[in-house]
């Protein structure tokens, strides 16, 4: 077997490939405009779905909660860094999802694959989408269990691979995003849900993109009133998107919830986050629940948009989401739109492979509440501009 390149041979082909990746420095908040590295830009590339990362109800909530609590939470929930903060959130948590407990975690990726290290193992299986985060794909793979792809939403083909269960085996569980966020698409609960019954398995959610932006108050996609924790056993969600925080959070029942206190690695060997987070996240979550104005905003400017690709001749994957996937198909093309796009003062980053598969590369549009009609209708100008210049016309 040949051996690799050294490493800097490695990122010099990674160079050539058009595949090097590169951090952008900011110098103020999040928000519908950014200033990066001294340019003001009209922002289309965060996850801050409702405007609320720079709230100022929430800068003050941060601010007060820090007085009382300090910045750093100073140990494991396990060990002595377990707040009143963190526990009131985790209670508002599980009201807000419908389920008896809720757990929370660091971030998205250590709240998914913590739950499935701590519920799989040695003779178990887990069956998971195709186009999955790479958090469930890492926690499936490392788990130990037999791991199985399913096709994008491809519930005949999950049936299929349910259906064949080899040799007697142990725990089987089924792992889907909710809103998958590279194309803005969900996933088909309900048959997703049925089929898990039906095979005695059982059903984990991330509904990180889903949260906040659909469903019942912002309540996503897994609605309670609709599918209990019979139907998803495991529900993960985000608090770094929608809410404009950071971390994350497992709901599920009493015993779930109690297992990954005890076996979830991601949670056990962590600093918990810090306690006036928690207290700003209450805040957050407040907001999310009552201005029903900023789920409104975002769907007038997803459809303002999606109409005006339409008028230019672009076509775009069927999408209800804040994510608006534009695919031009390589690397390069990606790269060159992007380009062209800041020059005219618009920040929409391009998604290249692993992220997303070989002959997909893309601009990720993302929409957040706090835009305004006038900027889609800038950024449909900039598109229309550099769109025939970089070869997709």
């Amino acid at each position: 077997m040949a051996r690799p390149g050294t490493i800097g041979e490695q990122l010099e082909a990674l160079r050539r490939r058009n595949m090097y990746r590169r951090r952008r420095v900011l110098d103020g908040p999040q928000g519908r405009e950014v200033l990066v590295e001294g340019r003001r830009l009209l922002n289309f590339c965060s996850n801050d779905y409702l405007g609320l990362a720079a709230d100022p109800r929430l800068r003050a909530s941060l601010q007060k909660a820090a007085d009382r609590w300090g910045v750093g939470s100073g140990a494991s929930h396990l060990v002595c860094g377990h707040t009143r903060a963190h526990h009131e959130l985790e209670m508002a948590l599980a009201r807000f999802t419908g389920r008896p407990r809720a757990l929370l975690f660091s971030s998205g990726y250590a709240a998914n694959m913590g739950a499935i290290g701590a519920l799989l193992g040695a003779g178990d299986r887990v069956l998971e989408d195709r186009l999955n985060h790479a958090s469930l794909l890492d926690g499936g793979w490392l788990s130990r269990a037999d791991f199985t792809w399913y096709r994008h939403g491809d519930m005949s083909h999950l049936a299929a691979q349910l259906g064949d269960n080899g040799q007697a085996r142990g725990r089987t569980l089924v792992v889907s995003d909710g809103t998958f966020s590279m194309d803005g698409d969900r996933c088909p609960l309900a048959e997703l849900t049925g089929l898990a019954r039906r095979h005695d398995a059982w059903t984990m959610i991330d509904d990180a993109h889903g949260f906040g932006v659909h469903g019942r108050g912002g309540r996503g996609l897994v609605d309670a009133e609709v599918f209990g924790t019979d139907d998803v056993q495991i529900l993960v969600g985000t608090l770094g998107k929608a809410f404009g925080t950071a971390g994350a959070f497992v709901a599920a029942d009493e015993e779930m919830i109690e297992m990954l206190i005890q076996r979830a690695r991601s949670y056990i060997y962590t600093t918990a986050m810090p306690a006036a987070l928690a207290e700003a996240t209450l805040t957050s979550l407040a907001i999310v629940e009552e201005e029903e104005w900023r789920r409104q905003r975002l769907q007038e400017l997803i459809a303002r948009f999606r109409a005006g690709l339409a008028a230019l001749g672009i076509e775009a994957p069927a999408s209800a989401a804040p994510i608006q996937p534009v695919i031009v198909g390589t690397p390069e093309r990606a790269l060159a739109l992007s380009a062209a796009l800041e020059e005219a003062g618009v920040l929409v980053m391009a998604i290249r492979p692993p992220t997303v598969p070989a002959g997909t590369a893309r601009l990720r549009v993302t929409f957040t509440a706090a835009h305004l009609p006038a900027d889609v209708d800038r950024l449909l100008e900039a598109l229309a501009g550099a769109w025939p210049a970089v070869g997709v016309a």
